[in-house]
């Protein structure tokens, strides 16, 4: 969905601003009759109604954010695949798209107002798709490793997040302790850590970092664990007694994630899914 023309934009800003008093009827017939409202033609009137209903904006028409701001936050979240990678392409004011900065001026919006709203919109689109997709990624190497291991699969994640791992696979010789990390994306994966993961890792030598990619529709598609050592090398280091870091974010080249779960080979069944053995290669 690209960034809609400013009389699209603007015609939005006026249904939001009017919709929490009338109906869209009664508001419809004044924007089509009134002369105040002509420099925007109905054909611009209606498609400015069918994409607030498409982008959720009619969810909550008595925001008290003002109209103009949930337009631009609106459109900068549905203009396209950018959007997605918008951390690392867009690391200034200077490198917002254009048509962004086209919409910014036509909503009266500065190009730093902008830039803010660009990385607040991205921040809060990418907590959910995390969320969904990293609790999709764990039911996923759940079921995967009931069905192809000797051991008791427990996934601890889902009473308590204090463990400092998500699932438990335990037999009477051997254990692993996985945190699971999850990704669509299948040239990108980012890992978000926090101290309490990294120092469970450190302390219990059955934990590991295992790296799920899931297709768009939340199948898996590939299995793979990153390893320990190269963890280690990453995170960042307490400068002094008064600074703590509780989390940290890691860009995980394609290179470095083992295919399967090296650690968890002497529990796998001979029907055993290829994308824990290994036999499928990372990222699939």
């Amino acid at each position: 969905m690209s960034v809609p023309p400013n009389p699209v934009l603007g015609a939005a800003v006026r249904w939001l601003e009017r919709l929490p008093t009338s109906g869209a009827a009664r508001i419809r017939a004044l924007f089509t009759t009134h002369s105040d409202f002509s420099d925007i033609t109905p054909t611009q009137y209606e498609f400015a109604y069918e994409w607030i209903c498409r982008t959720g904006l009619l969810d909550d028409v008595r925001s008290s954010i003002p109209a103009r701001r949930r337009v631009f936050d609106s459109a900068v979240a549905h203009s396209g695949p950018w959007f997605q990678d918008a951390d690392t392409l867009v690391r200034e004011p200077g490198e917002l798209p254009d048509d962004i900065l086209r919409a910014a001026e036509a909503l009266g919006i500065s190009e730093a107002e902008a830039y803010v709203h660009v990385r607040t919109a991205w921040g809060k689109v990418d907590t959910a798709e995390r969320s969904k997709i990293g609790a999709a990624g764990e039911l996923a190497l759940v079921k995967l490793l009931t069905v192809s291991t000797y051991a008791s699969v427990e996934h601890v994640a889902a009473w308590s997040d204090g463990y400092g791992y998500d699932i438990g696979v335990q037999a009477p010789q051997h254990h692993v302790h996985i945190e699971a990390k999850s990704t669509i994306r299948r040239g990108r994966l980012v890992v978000y850590l926090s101290r309490n993961e990294y120092e469970t890792m450190l302390r219990d030598p059955a934990w590991e970092l295992v790296a799920v990619r899931l297709t768009p529709e939340l199948d898996p598609k590939a299995v793979a664990t990153v390893p320990r050592d190269w963890i280690a090398a990453q995170v960042p280091a307490d400068r002094t007694v008064c600074g703590r870091w509780e989390s940290c974010r890691l860009d995980v080249p394609p290179g470095v994630p083992v295919p399967g779960i090296p650690r968890a080979a002497p529990l796998l069944t001979e029907e055993a899914s290829a994308l824990l053995s290994g036999s499928t290669g990372w990222p699939g």
